[in-house]
């Protein structure tokens, strides 16, 4: 019997799939939609849903940023769960749609932002603390290293939700990244701004990595993978980047 249960109601989980993904990544999305289902839940996703607006907040554009909190209460009120592949826009909504709320809204919006962001989880911290697994009957054999990326390892604090989750898959070989807490130099614009500073946090990161001897890199943000990915790729190593979502919902016999 799952845990996650109101009585004899039914639960609605709502899936926010960011923009990242929705634009470069589906598979994430289809890749977290095929884990819940698995574990014996339905899994919405209301049309309505936009940009969280941490593009906007972060780099200082926040009356633009306002109209997002306002799309985002709206579109996923009514919802007990909201899923989100990414520890990066999760920690947004938690920190700062509230916020937003306080400075351009009223009383009616922060009530509504105050009720909503205690329902919102990143993937592996809906798995661990709200359904109560760590396996999830997943299937992979290959050898992993996992990279926390800052907002899931000083937003969130998910601690080692993703590595108890990595641990009870079948067949794999996880192995330490290390360093493993240093930022992979991608920071949205700050890859941009600061793209001498940057290219070296991303070489030592890509140092790490390669020194597992891994084949797959994964993390909670696509954002950051696709940063370390596309270095990877231009040293051809060889290294292969997974969302951690698409590494959970796979299972033998499945495509890898």
């Amino acid at each position: 019997m799952c845990p996650f249960r109101k009585g004899r109601e039914t639960v609605r989980i709502a899936l926010f799939i960011t923009c990242v993904n929705d634009t470069l990544f589906p598979g994430t999305g289809q890749a977290v939609v095929t884990l819940l289902e698995r574990l014996g839940h339905t899994v919405h996703f209301p049309r309505e849903q936009t940009c969280c607006g941490q593009m906007h907040f972060n780099t200082g554009y926040r009356p633009e940023a306002f109209p997002l909190v306002e799309r985002f209460a709206r579109t996923f009120d009514g919802y007990d769960a909201v899923v989100t592949p990414s520890a990066s826009c999760a920690g947004m909504i938690k920190e700062g749609h509230p916020v937003l709320a306080a400075e351009h809204g009223g009383a009616g919006l922060q009530n509504a932002v105050a009720a909503l962001v205690p329902r919102v989880h990143e993937l592996t911290e809906f798995l661990v603390d709200v359904l109560g697994v760590t396996d999830v009957g997943a299937y992979f054999p290959h050898k992993v290293t996992y990279h926390p990326t800052c907002h899931s390892l000083r937003a969130l604090r998910l601690g080692d939700r993703p590595a108890r989750l990595l641990g009870a898959v079948k067949g794999i070989e996880l192995v330490d990244l290390p360093q493993a807490d240093s930022c992979c130099g991608f920071g949205g614009t700050f890859a941009l701004k600061n793209a001498d500073t940057s290219i070296a946090m991303l070489a030592d990161k890509m140092s790490g990595v390669r020194s597992t001897g891994a084949e797959v890199l994964c993390a909670a943000d696509n954002s950051c993978l696709m940063h370390i990915g596309g270095g990877l790729s231009r040293l051809r190593s060889g290294i292969r980047t997974m969302h951690l979502a698409e590494i959970l919902a796979s299972t033998e016999g499945s495509p890898r």
